[in-house]
């Protein structure tokens, strides 16, 4: 009995410690930088999550963006996205071309492989001088860009990070304007379905392309309002994490 009470407390006092890491490496609530906005919400399956998200402002002024979904749930999941996160946190340092970025990314994770685990990754720069965004994707959902009244999806996929040697990815370069926006989110998000087994994604296209007079977080809000209602309320199956970027006026 008390072996089992205190493997319990334990077990607790490892989920809470994991719950605070992970926390830790969460990107702000909100960022503002010259020309454009960006928010994120992050929505685990469990205690911890696969999925990792950050955005920052560079040396050169450049915003970098990068988000992912590893392969797996809960606290091996966890472990494999904070190493994926730190080996990109000292590659981003190395230059501006994105599709360099994640082909290095794959490299190294495959120096030292974890059997079973790999992870979807993107990785964007914003040069908010011209407007370009430019980005490389290894195998996460497209992004999704509003503009005007049109929405369309971007670029292409990949293979996953940590998956295949010698792996390329594309390199994709969008002009956007004042008012664009873009979504960067993980499957947990576009594969979501409700209790009759209908997926999200076509909901979502279809709400992304009326959010082109929001701000990134009235966006977000909507986005997650229409998913809650979508799901009837139940918990998701699969880890959510979004990334908005809004163009200003």
């Amino acid at each position: 009995m008390n072996e089992t009470f205190s493997c319990g407390r334990i077990c607790d006092d490892h989920a809470r410690e994991a719950q605070l890491i992970q926390s830790s490496l969460l990107p702000p609530d909100e960022l503002c930088y010259e020309s454009v906005e960006i928010v994120s919400r992050f929505i685990p399956f469990s205690e911890v999550s696969g999925d990792f998200a950050d955005f920052f402002v560079l040396p050169d002024g450049f915003l970098g963006i990068y988000l992912g979904d590893v392969v797996g749930k809960g606290l091996p999941a966890a472990m494999y996205g904070a190493l994926v996160m730190g080996t990109l946190r000292g590659i981003h340092k190395c230059g501006t071309d994105t599709a360099k970025v994640l082909a290095l990314l794959n490299a190294r994770l495959l120096q030292r492989p974890i059997r079973g685990r790999f992870c979807s990754t993107l990785y964007a720069l914003f040069n908010p001088a011209t407007r370009e965004l430019i980005f490389s994707n290894a195998g996460m959902p497209l992004p999704l860009l509003v503009s005007g009244s049109t929405c369309r999806k971007l670029g292409e996929g990949g293979f996953p990070s940590g998956m295949l040697p010698d792996a390329t990815y594309g390199r994709h370069v969008v002009q956007l304007g004042p008012g664009d926006c873009v979504l960067f989110a993980t499957d947990g998000l576009h594969e979501l379905r409700n209790g009759e087994g209908v997926e999200f994604c076509s909901d979502l296209e279809e709400l992304w392309a009326q959010c082109g007079h929001t701000s990134a977080t009235e966006t977000l809000d909507a986005v997650f309002g229409r998913q809650l209602a979508f799901s009837d309320g139940s918990p998701p199956h699969d880890d959510i994490t979004a990334v908005v970027m809004k163009m200003l006026p």
